[in-house]
């Protein structure tokens, strides 16, 4: 049961106080967005000799690697206490802090699933022109432990990219445009995420109704992707103007329809019922018809689960590819049967064997 102080709340405090006060195996993702201790030393200046607005903030400043190693080490080892036993955890960096922090995620016992390149479309320059364009961020994605039964949207994410398995690099914009939250013309949150990228790692590894943690939270993209995604959400944000400006952004961020927030589950996760196990069940009878959604096309239903159309006889997918001229097709969806009266595709009696097991 989650706790109603922590179900779709933020919060204004200290992580590594708060995150103390939450009780084990509270969440089951957790994406950390934590300060990059980029060690800026110099004013960046563009060639109009106007000044770039870096991330120079106090809470991104640290007095050594190794204080920066300690309060990485302490905000993971509550996030690890604080995952469910089959959760997972997202880290975003750039290459001032990932590497250290990859570290202790493994020195602490996270297990690594996949590194992530989000690959900026608008990066900013490289104004000095002494460098290459930092054009990407690291993100590590890592189950609590080893043999951790983490959810992985394969589908989804696949069917997200137009039936194409989802590569570890990832196109998406940096936060601009309308969706950059201002005061007064100026940034609020100099890193502000964008939310197509929180979209993608809820949706890739969270379901419906999952407790989402975000222990960095600043202007509140996860909570507000989350609510969109119909999971539950808690964040910790220490900045007052960073969380004042999460809350109203909260306020005004409309949950999807629940209608539309089902995801495709994995073929691995549903149960394989061949055709014929119907037949030996008696769910459908040999010598049964089946036939298309238009009753043009009829087969007779053979007592070893096969079906039979004029000289073609074998699987409801192989006949039905055969009739179609195709290399294949899903026999389950073009065979139906009558139902009361009803033409209904036989995927019906599919699931309602599953729904009854």
């Amino acid at each position: 049961m989650i706790s109603s102080t922590l179900k779709n709340k933020i919060i204004n405090g200290d992580s590594l106080k708060e995150l103390k006060k939450i009780p084990d195996e509270s969440f089951d993702l957790i994406f950390a967005d934590p300060p990059y201790n980029l060690q800026l030393r110099n004013k960046l200046i563009r060639p109009d000799r106007s000044k770039v607005k870096a991330v120079n903030d106090k809470w991104d400043q640290f007095e050594s690697f190794k204080t920066y190693d300690e309060f990485t080490n302490d905000w993971l080892l509550e996030c690890k206490r604080l995952l469910k036993k089959n959760g997972s955890i997202w880290v975003i960096g750039s290459y001032h802090n990932i590497f250290r922090v990859g570290a202790k995620i493994q020195d602490l016992g996270f297990w690594i699933l996949n590194d992530v390149i989000w690959n900026k479309n608008n990066p900013m320059p490289n104004f000095r022109g002494t460098r290459f364009t930092n054009a990407h961020e690291t993100l590590i994605w890592a189950s609590k432990e080893k043999n951790s039964k983490y959810t992985f949207n394969y589908q989804s994410l696949k069917c997200l990219n137009d039936d194409l398995q989802m590569r570890s690099t990832w196109s998406l914009p940096i936060c601009n445009g309308a969706e950059r939250l201002k005061k007064n013309g100026k940034k609020i949150h100099s890193t502000q995420k964008p939310e197509s990228l929180l979209h993608r790692v809820l949706l890739s590894s969270s379901n419906k109704g999952d407790m989402i943690l975000d222990p960095f939270l600043g202007s509140g993209t996860t909570a507000t992707v989350a609510k969109k995604l119909g999971r539950n959400y808690y964040g910790i944000e220490k900045e007052k103007n960073y969380f004042k400006a999460a809350e109203e952004r909260l306020k005004n961020t409309k949950p999807i329809d629940d209608d539309y927030l089902d995801t495709l589950k994995n073929n691995r996760s549903k149960p394989r019922i061949p055709f014929g196990s119907l037949v030996e069940l008696g769910i459908i009878k040999p010598g049964s018809t089946i036939f298309d959604n238009k009753k043009k096309v009829r087969a007779k239903i053979m007592a070893d689960g096969s079906i039979k159309h004029a000289q073609t006889e074998g699987s409801i997918h192989k006949v039905a590819a055969t009739i179609l001229g195709a290399e294949s097709c899903n026999g389950w969806t073009y065979w139906h049967y009558n139902l009361d009266g009803a033409v209904v595709p036989i995927d019906h009696l599919r699931q309602r064997l599953i729904s009854n097991s």
